[in-house]
């Protein structure tokens, strides 16, 4: 093989000693204005940073930048970050629901400027023998951050209408208006079913799934409870799509008692449910996805209408998540 010169390479060519204009280095954003379908919200890098890794995969599937490319451009105004929208894909009443959960959440535990958090009266537990958390109190999250449980579900609905011949498509594939009245009706059937387990529940019966059963426990077990709903529901626009989320705070087993008579704050720790808590912390920055097929017979009929029996198929997928903030 023959030798390449240093000097003809079109890679060592380049100067290596070029002068750094450092007036076109990047400039961190401090906030970021997204234009969510119409709807602006303006945002702080951190609390950007702080939502769930599958809520940011959502809101920028081809990734985010938090800083300016190039000041060339820039007029150095101090509005200038506000001239910068972010278009964003999402529905905004969802977005303003994670934000105002994770906002209430932060402010239970760290307090505001007038009422003290949860941290300040459990920050001795910084101090326990490395035995009661593991190798060292200081490096469990748990202890130092508020923990919340992300449960996002993706449906895909489709239905198999009836026999009667009134719902077609025409030869370019358009439905007509008796199967988008039928589509209408399975997606406001599926809408109307809030509750969290229940679809899930049901796969376990159908094919004795301990897996997934194990998986309702221990949701159950650090801070859902069994007939909980949907945090958020809707339908996505101009899809057989359902999107939903639900938020709840991991039990970590740190139980903070009513202040006592001189005003202390006692704080117990369940370990059990400590122990429990520590499992999901494998879900951090990891989210886990599963995926299963629902089949229901339902009937669409109104008040008064003769039946519609209709074979209603729906793919789920969930998102299971742990975030700290």
């Amino acid at each position: 093989m023959a030798a390449v010169s240093i000097s003809s390479s079109p890679i060592t060519q380049v100067s290596q000693h070029a002068p750094v204009n450092t007036t076109l280095q990047p400039q961190l954003l401090t906030r970021l204005l997204l234009d969510l379908r119409g709807r602006r919200f303006s945002v702080d890098r951190e609390t950007i940073m702080n939502l769930p890794e599958s809520v940011l995969l959502c809101l920028f599937p081809n990734g985010l930048v938090l800083s300016r490319q190039s000041q060339a451009f820039s007029d150095g105004g101090e509005n200038e970050e506000d001239d910068e929208v972010y278009g964003v894909d999402f529905d905004p009443e969802c977005f303003a629901y994670v934000l105002d959960f994770f906002r209430n959440a932060s402010d239970t535990f760290y307090g505001t400027a007038t009422s003290p958090g949860l941290f300040a009266a459990q920050q001795h537990l910084l101090d326990g023998s490395p035995s009661d958390f593991g190798p060292s109190a200081s490096q469990n999250p748990l202890l130092t951050k508020q923990a919340i449980i992300v449960l996002r579900e993706e449906l895909e609905y489709f239905a198999i209408p009836p026999k009667n011949g009134k719902a077609l498509t025409d030869e370019h594939g358009t439905a007509n208006q008796a199967l988008l009245d039928i589509k209408h009706r399975c997606g406001q059937n599926v809408m109307d079913k809030r509750n969290i387990f229940t679809a899930l529940q049901r796969n376990v019966h159908k094919e004795n799934n301990i897996a997934e059963q194990h998986l309702i426990d221990m949701l159950c077990m650090s801070g859902f409870n069994r007939d909980d709903e949907w945090g958020f529901r809707a339908m996505e626009p101009s899809r057989c799509c359902i999107s939903s989320i639900a938020l709840v705070l991991l039990k970590t087993g740190i139980v903070h008692h009513p202040p006592g008579p001189n005003g202390e704050r006692p704080v117990t720790i369940d370990y059990n449910q400590m122990a429990t808590a520590q499992k999901l912390l494998l879900f951090w920055r990891k989210p886990a996805r599963k995926c299963w097929w629902d089949g229901l017979e339902v009937d669409l009929a109104g008040p008064g209408e003769p039946s519609l029996p209709v074979k209603l198929w729906a793919r789920r997928v969930w998102t299971l998540e742990l975030s700290l903030v």
